[in-house]
C-alpha cells in the first residue's frame, strides 16, 4: 500500500533552528550562494583510499567523503552512535547507545545535500482522498546541509565532505542530547577530536571518531578522575570518549507488521491511519519483533506444521571481553529460546556464538551483529535493549549490556533466598557451576527483552502455593511460568522438599513459549486478517490454559493496586508464600555469621548479609501489604466474560492484617540475635525491626490506601474491607497486651507510638486539607481514626492498673494524654491541628 506520512510538524520546527546552529553556524536567513561543483576527478583524486559498500567512502589526505548512489536518495536510513571507550569511573560503558534517529538523504535546491529527520506521526493510503490533507500537513526537519562536491563517473551518484559532520559535534552522529546532559557533556574541542576509520558494508556505514568534549557546569561524572582542574585557569581539561557511529539502510519494503494487542507482554510502536470512511481518526499499534520467516523452499513444509530453520536466524555473539568461564552459560541463555521459537514452526532461530577474535571483517561496533557486551562495571545490572523500524516493529539492531558486578546481585539474593535449602549457597563464593546457572538465567531474561518482549510480573501468581513444595510438579513445570518475570528464585520450598535446580531456577516458561508462537509465527495474510487469527489464538490459549496470564508492570513498585503483579514474588498466595520464605530467612539468620565466613574477613561478610536478610524480610512484608486495598486488573476483551476489575476479597485483606500483625508488629526477636549484631555495629541507630515496623505502619496508614478502600467500600459495600474494619483489626494485634496484662517490650511502645503520631497527623491532613490529590475530610476516615484513637485512649487508662512497671505505666499514661490533647477531648486544647 503506498501511504503518505503526516509529520510532528512542531519537532520539525525546532530540530530546523538546531540544524542551523549544528556547527555553530549562523542562523539568520541569509540565501547561501550555489557551490561550485567540480569535476569528480578534482575531488576523488588519485590519491584517494576508497571503500565500497552502501555507499562508497573516499579518504582524501585528511578529508572524509560520501559517495551517495541516486538510487538512495530518500531512502530512510537508520543511524546509531554509540560508545566505544569512555574514562575510567564512566556512568556509561563501551557498547552503549547514546543516540538513535531515522534519516534521510535528498537533494536540495541549490546544488546541496539534505539531511532529514523521518519522524513519522501518521498514514494515510494514496487512493483516499484525506491523503491530500495529510500530504499538505507533512514536513521532515532539514537538520544538516551539504555542499555536493562532485558528480559521480557515471552521473548516477552524488559526492558529499563529510568530515565535519563526524568530527565536529551534532545530535545525529555524535550524542543524543538526552544523553549528553546526563553526562554533563558539553561543546567538542575541535583541535581534541579527530576520525579514526570510515569503513563501508553492504547495508551500512561505520565511523570510530575521538572526541574530546568540555565538561557542562556541575563537573562530569562520566569521567570521574579524569576530568581536572586546568592550573592555567582552572578550567576542565575535559572528556575524551570514542564513538561509534552506524548508518544503516532500512528495509526498502517494510516487515508486515503485527497488531499489539494488551493482554500479551509485547513493547509496541503506533501512529496515526487517516481514511475516507472513518468517523474518528484510528491508532495503528504494533508490536516490537525480528523479521523471522521461513526460506521460500520450505514454505510448504512450515504451512504443513513442519519445524523448518529461518531465512535469516537471530545471531548473538558473546562480548570476548568476557571472563571465558561464563561464556558457555551465556550461549545457553541464549540458545534456550529454540525452544520457544519451535512453537511459532522455527528451529535453530536464535544462536549464541562466541566472537570470532581472529577475524578482522568483523567488529564489536557493527550495528550488524549483535552482541552480549561485557561492561566492567560495580553496577549490578543488566539490560536488553533493542532498536526498531517505526514504520513495522522490525527490530534492527540490539544488544545485551551486562555489567560485571551483576553476579554480587545474582549471589545475594541466591544467599539469602535459597542457601536454607541449598547447601552450594553457603558461602561468600559460589562454584563456578552455581554461579554460571545464575547467569543463564539472567541472559535469558535479557534476551527476551530484545527479542520485544515486557516483563511479565503477574506470571508467578499463577502457580499455586501448594504446589512450590510439590517436587515432581515443580521440577517439571517451573515455579512461574515466564523467565521475563521478576521471580527469582522459589524460596518458598523448604529443606526437607528436595527440590532440585529444576524447580528453583527460573527458565523458558509456558507463557514465553506461547508469547513467541503469538508474535512469530509467519503469516501471509494481510494485517487485518492476521489480527483476527492473533485474538482468537488468545481466546482459545487463555481458556485452556490460565498460566499463560500476562500483566504488566506494577503502578508503583512500593505500592502496587494489584497484588499478583508485584516485583520478586512467587505463587499464588502471597500470605502463605511469604510464611514460607520467613521460615527460611530464620535458618538463614541462625547460620549467618557461620555461612559469611572467610579468613581475615573483619565481619564485612556478615554486616552485608544481614542487610539482605532484612531487606528479603521487608520485601515478603510488602507483597502481603499490596493485598490491603487492592484491585485485581485482568485485562480482557468482549468475547471474554468477567468483568476487568475486582477487589481483593475481604477474607484475604484480614488475613494480610493478621500476617503482619504477627510476623512484623510482634517483635521479630530472630532478626535481633546480639551474637550477629555485636560483630559489625555500634548500637547507635535503629534495627531492622523497628525500621520495617515502621515503613509497614506508614504504608497501611498511607492516604493512598485508606482513599483507595474507601472509593472501594462506596462501590462495593459491605463486599469491601472497610478503613474502620481494617484499623478494627490491626489495632487487635498492636495493642493486644491491654487485654492480656503482658509485658510491652520497647519495640512495641515504639510502634504503638507511631500508630497514635500518625493517626492524628492523618487528622491534621483531613482538617487542613493539606494533601488535595486525596481529600479525606468528607470521608469515612476521619470519623474511624477518631473513634478508633478514642477506645485506645480507654483501654490505655483501663490497663493501667494491670501494670506494675513504671516505664509501662507511664507509657499507657502518655499515648492516652497524647490522644486526649489531639482530640481535643474535654475542652483540652491543642496546637496539634
Amino acid at each position: 500500500m503506498r501511504s503518505m506520512r503526516l509529520k510532528n510538524v512542531l519537532v520539525a520546527l525546532t530540530l530546523s533552528v538546531i540544524a542551523g546552529s549544528v556547527f555553530g553556524q549562523d542562523t539568520t536567513t541569509k540565501k547561501p550562494e550555489p557551490s561550485k561543483i567540480k569535476p569528480y576527478g578534482d575531488v576523488i583524486t588519485a590519491k584517494a583510499i576508497s571503500k565500497q559498500g552502501l555507499f562508497a567512502v573516499h579518504k582524501v589526505e585528511e578529508k572524509y567523503y560520501f559517495e551517495i548512489p541516486d538510487s538512495l536518495l530518500q531512502r530512510e536510513l537508520l543511524s546509531t552512535s554509540r560508545l566505544v571507550k569512555v574514562p575510567a569511573g564512566s556512568m556509561k560503558y563501551g557498547g552503549e547507545i547514546v543516540n538513535a534517529k531515522t534519516i534521510s538523504f535528498e537533494k536540495g535546491f541549490s546544488n546541496n545535500i539534505f539531511i532529514r529527520v523521518v519522524t513519522l506521526v501518521a498514514v494515510a493510503d494514496s487512493s483516499n482522498a484525506i491523503a491530500k490533507a495529510v500530504r499538505n500537513a507533512t514536513v521532515d526537519p532539514i537538520v544538516m546541509v551539504f555542499d555536493i562536491k562532485a558528480r559521480g563517473k557515471d552521473n548516477k551518484s552524488t559526492v558529499i565532505e563529510v568530515t565535519d559532520f563526524f568530527q565536529k559535534d551534532n545530535n545525529i552522529s555524535g550524542f543524543d542530547p538526552d544523553s549528553k546532559k546526563a553526562m554533563r557533556l558539553g561543546g567538542v574541542t575541535a583541535d581534541k577530536s579527530y576520525i579514526l576509520s570510515v569503513n563501508s558494508y553492504p547495508i551500512n556505514i561505520e565511523t570510530r571518531t575521538i572526541k574530546t568534549f568540555s565538561v557542562s557546569a556541575g563537573g562530569s561524572q562520566a569521567a570521574e578522575g579524569q576530568a581536572t582542574p586546568d592550573p592555567a585557569g582552572g578550567a576542565s581539561v575535559g572528556v575524551t570518549l570514542e564513538l561509534s557511529n552506524s548508518i544503516m539502510l532500512m528495509p526498502a519494503k517494510p516487515m508486515q507488521s503485527r497488531y499489539f494487542d494488551p493482554r500479551v507482554g509485547y513493547f509496541a510502536d503506533n501512529y496515526k491511519v487517516f481514511s475516507d470512511d472513518q468517523q474518528k481518526v484510528e491508532d495503528k499499534t504494533f508490536i516490537v519483533r525480528f523479521r523471522m520467516e521461513p526460506k521460500a523452499e520450505d514454505m510448504a513444509k512450515y504451512k504443513r506444521g513442519e519445524l523448518v530453520e529461518p531465512k535469516e536466524p537471530i545471531v548473538y555473539y558473546v562480548d570476548p571481553a568476557t571472563p571465558k568461564q561464563w561464556r558457555p552459560f551465556i550461549i545457553a541463555g541464549i540458545n534456550d529460546w529454540n525452544s520457544a521459537f519451535e512453537k511459532a514452526g522455527f528451529k535453530n532461530a536464535i544462536v549464541g556464538k562466541e566472537w570470532p577474535e581472529n577475524d578482522t571483517t568483523m567488529s564489536l561496533e557493527d550495528a550488524r551483529y549483535k552482541v552480549v557486551r561485557y561492561f566492567p562495571s560495580e553496577a549490578k545490572n543488566a539490560y536488553g535493549p533493542n532498536i526498531h523500524d517505526p514504520r513495522s516493529g522490525e527490530i534492527l539492531q540490539s544488544y545485551v549490556g551486562w555489567y560485571h558486578n551483576i553476579m554480587r546481585l545474582l549471589h545475594d539474593m541466591y544467599f539469602v533466598q535459597m542457601a536454607a535449602t541449598d547447601p552450594r549457597a553457603r558461602s561468600m563464593k559460589f562454584s563456578d557451576q552455581l554461579m554460571g546457572s545464575l547467569i543463564r538465567s539472567a541472559v535469558s531474561h535479557e534476551i527476551g527483552h530484545t527479542l520485544g518482549l515486557r516483563h511479565n510480573m503477574g506470571a508467578s501468581s499463577q502457580t499455586p502455593v501448594e504446589k512450590l513444595r510439590d517436587k515432581k510438579w515443580v521440577e517439571a513445570h517451573g515455579h512461574t511460568a515466564s523467565i521475563m518475570d521478576y521471580a527469582r528464585f522459589n524460596y518458598v520450598a523448604q529443606p526437607e522438599d528436595n527440590i532440585s535446580d529444576k524447580g528453583i531456577m527460573p527458565r523458558i516458561g509456558e507463557y514465553d513459549k506461547w508469547a513467541i508462537q503469538w508474535g512469530y509465527r509467519y503469516t501471509t495474510t494481510t494485517p487485518e486478517e492476521d489480527k483476527k487469527i492473533a485474538a482468537k489464538l488468545i481466546l482459545d490459549s487463555l481458556k485452556a490454559n490460565p498460566r499463560l496470564w500476562w500483566a504488566s508492570e506494577p503502578d508503583s513498585y512500593e505500592n502496587p493496586l494489584d497484588p499478583r503483579t508485584q516485583t520478586e514474588d512467587i505463587g499464588d498466595n502471597s500470605i502463605k508464600a511469604s510464611e514460607y520464605g520467613i521460615k527460611n530467612l530464620k535458618i538463614v539468620m541462625s547460620n549467618v555469621l557461620d555461612w559469611t565466613r572467610e579468613e581475615n574477613d573483619v565481619y564485612e561478610n556478615t554486616m552485608d548479609m544481614y542487610d539482605k536478610i532484612g531487606g528479603q524480610y521487608h520485601t515478603y512484608i510488602k507483597h502481603v501489604l499490596a493485598n490491603v486495598g487492592g484491585t485485581y486488573e485482568t485485562l480482557k476483551s468482549v468475547e471474554q466474560s468477567g468483568d476487568i476489575y475486582t477487589i481483593v476479597p475481604k477474607e484475604i485483606q484480614k488475613n494480610a492484617i493478621s500476617f503482619l500483625n504477627k510476623e512484623v508488629f510482634q517483635t521479630p526477636s530472630w532478626l535481633l540475635d546480639k551474637n550477629v549484631l555485636n560483630k559489625y555495629r555500634k548500637p547507635v541507630r535503629n534495627e531492622w525491626p523497628q525500621k520495617i515496623q515502621e515503613m509497614t505502619l506508614n504504608s497501611i496508614m498511607g492516604l493512598g490506601r485508606l482513599y483507595r478502600m474507601t472509593t472501594q467500600n462506596m462501590r462495593y459495600g459491605n463486599e469491601a474491607y472497610s478503613v474502620d474494619e481494617m484499623l478494627t483489626d490491626l489495632n487487635k494485634g498492636l495493642w493486644s497486651e491491654l487485654k492480656t496484662g503482658q509485658q510491652i517490650d520497647s519495640y512495641r511502645r515504639f510502634i504503638q507510638k507511631k500508630y497514635v503520631e500518625f493517626s492524628l497527623h492523618l487528622l491534621k491532613v483531613s482538617a487542613k486539607k493539606l494533601n488535595p490529590d486525596y481529600d479525606i475530610s468528607n470521608t469515612d476516615i476521619p470519623v474511624a481514626l477518631t473513634n478508633q484513637l478514642d477506645n485506645i485512649r480507654k483501654s490505655c487508662l483501663a490497663a493501667v492498673p494491670n501494670y506494675k512497671d513504671a516505664l509501662t505505666i507511664a507509657h499507657l499514661k502518655y499515648i492516652a494524654d497524647k490522644i486526649e490533647k489531639g482530640l481535643k477531648i474535654n475542652g483540652n486544647d491543642s496546637n496539634e491541628f
